[in-house]
């Protein structure tokens, strides 16, 4: 299979293992793809480069075995597999499969993997091993940390995806996000002047700025104080409407309020969680929300 091939394929029945031959990656400006990665600076694009983007990024062909014919456009996401982490159980076997269309949310302990299942689904470098399937499309990644160039400011580090493309930025829209998330006056500034809130609203936008079908989203709302939380959970429910999200999360009212399908991930497996009835994004004093928050909690502590 030639480079070329590689470069257009759409993941499908990946059988994958110990970090998917990342060494195999290169990026068009010559980085190897594990230094673009360890810095995911381009979080928010999509990963792995053969799904979807035309930025050079290609694999060898020894590394594309695995890889099925290609797949056209789609939003659904399943993933079936057991992760290994030096050596040891990480989790699994278990199964997911996304809610087309809507918001599902895994909480759970730290430590038990929620990060290492968005990372497999993007196909982004894990540091150990996984046995299993993954079916997904092109998906746009967030990080639990911002990771801006600090040397770009909020403007150009929101349309990074489109300038790596080799694209023309759409600096319009990325203002007009910019305006959304409350920082037009912060637009020419560069992230060391940015507090940690402000930052993660700069990363937001520039997930917002990637269409993608599949959006995968890490604790993506922790850095903001409760207002801002609130403001910024609305306007992602609304700009992702349609797309297929997965929110890994540790706060019990966030998944009750946007989730359409709530999972707990601990030692013991994935398992399904009660969720309100009510249409997202909910009212943080929904009585529903609150019975829906207080079973979460319970069932963490157990």
């Amino acid at each position: 299979m030639s480079d070329r091939q590689c470069h257009s394929l759409r993941r499908q029945r990946i059988h994958l293992s110990a970090d998917f031959g990342f060494q195999s990656f290169r990026g068009f400006t010559g980085f190897r793809i594990e230094e673009i990665a360890a810095t995911e600076a381009c979080r928010g694009m999509s990963y792995p480069a053969c799904a979807g983007y035309d930025i050079g990024f290609r694999r060898r062909a020894g590394a594309c075995r695995g890889y099925a014919a290609p797949v056209k456009m789609m939003t659904n996401v399943s993933f079936s597999g057991t992760c290994f982490m030096g050596g040891e159980r990480l989790f699994g076997p278990l199964e997911l499969t996304l809610r087309e269309g809507g918001w599902t949310c895994i909480l759970g302990p730290s430590g038990v993997g929620k990060s290492t299942i968005l990372r497999l689904i993007a196909g982004l470098e894990i540091g150990g091993a996984f046995e299993g399937e993954i079916d997904a499309p092109d998906v746009a990644y967030m990080a639990q940390d911002d990771l801006l160039f600090p040397w770009l400011n909020v403007l150009d580090n929101a349309v990074l995806g489109a300038r790596l493309r080799g694209e023309v930025p759409d600096f319009e829209r990325a203002k007009a996000l910019i305006g959304r998330v409350g920082l037009t006056a912060q637009i020419e500034q560069k992230p060391p002047t940015l507090s940690g809130g402000q930052r993660q609203r700069v990363a937001l936008v520039r997930t917002m700025m990637e269409d993608r079908p599949v959006i995968l989203l890490d604790e993506p709302f922790s850095a903001l104080d409760a207002r801002n939380r609130a403001q910024m959970q609305e306007l992602a429910v609304e700009l992702f409407a349609g797309r297929t999200v997965l929110l890994i999360t540790h706060d019990p009212a966030e998944a009750a309020r946007l989730s359409d399908v709530i999972y707990i991930l601990d030692e013991a497996g994935l398992r399904a969680m009660a969720v309100p009835e009510c249409e997202t994004p909910r009212a943080v004093d929904d009585a529903a929300v609150l019975r829906a928050q207080g079973a979460l909690f319970k069932e963490l502590r157990a």
